[in-house]
């Protein structure tokens, strides 16, 4: 970012990362929109004075609005006034998370004129398509604190209807989430605050046209950890994130082994590594702890004696 008002190479380089990635140039374009703003404001307090001593030229004017210039983009690179933040909403999106699985009428509050259905067919699919999307509204107000009992309880539903599309067990899936997330304390999140839902650490690629988020990651390269940045998938609740992962896996080829090892985790999870799911060399044997420890172990116990999950 330009730390000098004069440096137009660095405002254009500032233009180019937006270009090429407008997540990672969000914050620095909105500090660069309240340094104009402060600029603005500088300048009207000094037309508005009474003007200044006997000894003002038109030079220590021209010096004294290059001051006021540099004043206000170090004020912006520190705390600012506020400004630079309400820009990053809305440049951002503006929208909540939590509200973008909403129709505008449920959003805005507003009753929603029921239709006549044409058949009990249509009928039946609308009334799916809402309890869908209610479910999906629910789960994305899910505080996840880190807590295994908390995580396992909360995302059972979600992760019993995704794993029954693929044949495995649900809590093959959640052992899987809790790894990526670190039992839900560790989901990736938007700069505004606003949770991922990214359950998977799946990225974000050209094919992925929804929401991401840029964040820093860990990557394993000839067995050695690298932090590096990088584009992944955000959804609007965890639902969408257990069934994009199912749909992840079934688009891709490279999957096709581990798919067909779903009845039996321990060779699903090797046959997902080996097709290069992870770059860690130990992510299947990490997953596998998860899966035989005593939260997990007592959630599916919970869960075939047929006891209440919420």
């Amino acid at each position: 970012m330009a730390q000098v008002y004069t440096d137009f190479s660095g405002l254009a380089a500032l233009r180019a990362k937006a270009r090429e990635d407008e997540d990672a140039a969000l914050d620095q374009v909105s500090r660069q929109f309240e340094s104009l703003f402060l600029q603005m404001m500088l300048k009207s307090m000094r037309d508005a004075s009474m003007g200044g001593g006997i000894l003002d030229s038109k030079q220590s004017e021209f010096y004294r609005e290059m001051y006021d210039k540099q004043i206000a983009m170090d004020m912006s690179q520190g705390q600012g006034i506020g400004l630079a933040e309400v820009l990053k909403r809305q440049l951002g999106g503006g929208i909540s998370s939590t509200y973008r699985e909403l129709s505008p009428e449920e959003y805005l509050g507003m009753p929603i004129v029921a239709k006549p259905a044409n058949s009990g067919a249509e009928d039946a699919a609308a009334k799916a398509d809402t309890a869908s999307r209610l479910a999906a509204t629910r789960s994305s107000n899910i505080a996840l604190d880190g807590n295994p009992q908390t995580f396992l309880k909360n995302l059972w539903p979600a992760a019993e209807q995704a794993a029954s599309k693929i044949g495995i067990a649900p809590e093959a899936l959640l052992a899987q989430a809790a790894l990526e997330t670190g039992w839900g304390s560790h989901v990736m999140r938007h700069r505004g605050g606003d949770s991922s839902h990214n359950l998977f650490g799946i990225k974000a690629d050209s094919r992925w046209q929804g929401s991401k988020v840029h964040v820093s990651t860990l990557e394993y390269r000839d067995g050695v950890a690298m932090k590096t940045r990088a584009n992944f998938r955000a959804y609007g609740s965890y639902e969408h994130s257990f069934n994009d992962y199912v749909d992840f896996l079934q688009r891709n080829p490279r999957y096709k082994e581990a798919l067909g090892k779903t009845d039996d985790p321990s060779a699903y999870f090797d046959a997902l590594q080996d097709a290069g799911y992870a770059t860690d060399p130990a992510y299947a044997d990490k997953i596998k702890r998860i899966l035989d420890s005593e939260p997990v172990q007592q959630m599916k116990r919970t869960a075939q004696e047929g006891a209440a999950v919420i």
